[in-house]
């Protein structure tokens, strides 16, 4: 993998799913079995999302914040938001309806993913009092009353208003540049308000090369066998890179 001539995120993994195409890539487990899904369907539904996000007026350098436990769709909006040219605002589940306040207007996010019911219940009275904060799309059915000021868009709709526009990311994903911020991460706030960290996407490639200069050389690795267990919520940092980027660089599995 020559980390250093990838141009950013989408482009690895859009190059990663192109080459690996009917061979699994994540799992996720439903009814005590376990389910696939193939770096070609990934990369459908990253297609679809993106240009429906595109259809919904999100556009380059816009904020989306992603409210969700780590399931497929976190990573296929994640990777979405970012083909756009817009930039992916991570939130924690256990974010408060202050917390989230906080987040969406600190980023000033356009709009927000939340994937159920129970995470929308601290998420939409936050983003009733930001007035930046105009869309939501919700991967699962919502069932709290939708404040009057926000206009709430169903993932699947998302995804086939992006199959019914057309078209492609390539001009997008040619325009982002390695120094363009990817995502703002924010921290903890244990030490007072939490604080929005600009990742670029070099920064990451960087991450991720350094990762693989480190473990290529431990017995038994091999680039397109291994297997990562996802752990860590995908809002975190460590995560976000060491068990979604760096996997989707040496194209392995994800459960």
């Amino acid at each position: 993998m020559d980390y250093a001539g990838i141009r950013n995120l989408p482009a690895l993994f859009f190059e990663r799913a192109e080459t690996f195409g009917d061979r699994p890539f994540l799992w996720r487990k439903q009814n005590d079995a376990w389910h696939s899904l193939t770096w070609r369907e990934v990369a459908d539904s990253v297609t679809a999302l993106a240009l429906g996000l595109r259809a919904a007026g999100i556009k380059r350098g816009d904020r989306v914040t992603l409210v969700s436990e780590s399931r497929p769709e976190w990573l296929i909006a994640d990777l979405a938001i970012m083909s756009v040219g817009a930039i992916s605002v991570p939130a924690y589940t256990t974010n408060t309806v202050a917390d989230h306040q906080h987040v969406l207007s600190d980023s000033g996010s356009v709009a927000a993913l939340v994937s159920t019911p129970a995470l929308a219940e601290t998420l939409l009275p936050a983003a009733g009092q930001t007035p930046d904060t105009q869309t939501i799309i919700s991967i699962e059915p919502l069932t709290k009353t939708i404040p009057d000021s926000i206009r709430c868009l169903a993932w699947d709709d998302v995804l086939a208003n992006g199959r019914a526009a057309g078209g492609d990311l390539d001009q997008d994903i040619a325009a982002i540049e390695r120094t363009s911020t990817c995502c703002l991460i924010y921290t903890s706030g244990t030490s007072g308000k939490p604080k929005g960290v600009m990742l670029s996407h070099g920064a990451i490639l960087c991450n991720c090369m350094g990762a693989y200069h480190f473990l290529h050389d431990l017995p038994g690795f091999e680039q397109e066998t291994e297997i990562f267990l996802s752990f860590l919520p995908l809002s975190h940092s460590y995560e976000h890179s060491a068990g979604q980027f760096f996997p989707i660089s040496i194209g392995a599995q994800i459960y």
